[in-house]
């Protein structure tokens, strides 16, 4: 089973979750590929530090192109990126590159960009591509000021798009945050889908901390049925 991973917002921790899903399902001895559809945000060589990140915690021998199709130089919101380059996101593009890893891997766990509803062309936002894709859906939440809102708006609008949110992750990327232990109370009682664990602040991402931190046994797989 291949797992969409979104977040209430960008700077949420979502790489370092799906860095750490890759490091548990590699250690159940699956062929796992990470897989970053959009990037923007890229060095001279027109690679992106979260997807090359993902590509090292892949047990497979990816090429760069197979990790992130669309590598954008400015780090802004991807439709916008992709204007200031001269390209137009396309979703069938994705879905190609995606059905590639899925025909070789076990596990594909795919990172969105920025926010659930982060406009990726004119028409389309990352919620379309998460509905093409058809697949469960992973919420990161970052545990900060505003998270409770952001969460459960959301998780809303995941379910709007008829997609499964199969579980939610709480992560804390500040290093003091007040009420912390409260508001992941107050998010358990009101989010529907188990929580799969709480990473605490790192100075740096450790991924394989992150996993150890985590605990998939409650996923709840189901998607809807992928538009390709």
């Amino acid at each position: 089973m291949s797992y969409f991973i979104t977040g209430t917002d960008t700077g949420v921790g979502k790489t370092l979750v799906c860095c750490a899903l890759l490091h548990i399902f590699a250690a159940q001895g699956k062929r796992v590929a990470g897989f970053k559809p959009v990037a923007a945000g890229c060095d001279e060589d027109e690679h992106n530090d979260d997807a090359m990140a993902l590509r090292a915690a892949s047990s497979m021998q990816l090429a760069y192109g197979q990790v992130n199709p669309y590598c954008f130089r400015h780090a802004i919101a991807p439709h916008l990126a992709a204007r200031h380059s001269g390209v137009r996101i396309e979703l069938s593009r994705i879905l190609a590159s995606y059905r590639e890893l899925a025909g070789q891997a076990d596990e594909v766990i795919v990172e969105g960009a920025g926010g659930f509803l982060v406009p990726l062309n004119d028409k389309q936002t990352g919620a379309d591509l998460a509905q093409q894709l058809g697949l469960p859906v992973i919420l990161v939440v970052g545990m900060r000021l505003g998270c409770l809102n952001h969460a459960l708006l959301t998780a809303a609008a995941i379910a709007a798009s008829g997609l499964k949110l199969a579980g939610w992750v709480a992560n804390a990327p500040d290093a003091e945050m007040s009420a912390l232990q409260e508001n992941i109370a107050a998010l358990r009682e009101r989010l529907p889908a188990p929580l799969l664990g709480v990473i605490g602040y790192q100075v740096r991402a450790d991924a394989a901390a992150a996993a150890a931190q985590l605990s998939i046994a409650s996923l709840e797989v189901g998607g809807c049925a992928p538009a390709f």
